[in-house]
């Protein structure tokens, strides 16, 4: 058995393009992007409080509930794939068992909807 590295040639060629467009594109908006911050593009965007503050200040934590919903409903999505792919061949207890799944995620939400973490205030 011998080792032959131009086998690896086209992982390199790749490699080598993948760079020099990531670089590129990064270089293009540094480049083209228009430099004009102001109060609002700067302010504190999704997590409710500014990036550099004190780090023992009281924040709102109903941003990291829904954050936390959204990943419990996102992998709910991501196993649903699979089932639906393939249908004919779970059979039976693959269905109840993917229904059981759906059920426990369908407790949690109406829980959670019940105590009032959906509300936003």
């Amino acid at each position: 058995m011998t080792f032959n590295l131009t086998e690896y040639l086209p992982i390199v060629i790749f490699l080598g393009i993948a760079a020099a467009m990531g670089v590129g594109f990064m270089l293009a908006a540094w480049v083209v992007a228009p430099k004009n911050p102001d109060i609002e593009k700067v302010s504190a965007y999704e997590c409710g409080f500014n990036a550099f503050d004190d780090a023992r200040m009281k924040f709102d934590v109903r941003f990291y509930l829904v954050s936390i919903l959204f990943i419990i409903f996102d992998l709910e999505v991501a196993f649903l794939f699979p089932l639906v792919l393939s249908l004919d061949d779970v059979g039976v207890y693959g269905f109840w068992s993917v229904m059981a799944f759906l059920g426990v995620l369908t407790v949690g939400f109406i829980y959670e909807w019940a105590k009032g973490a959906l509300e936003w205030e």
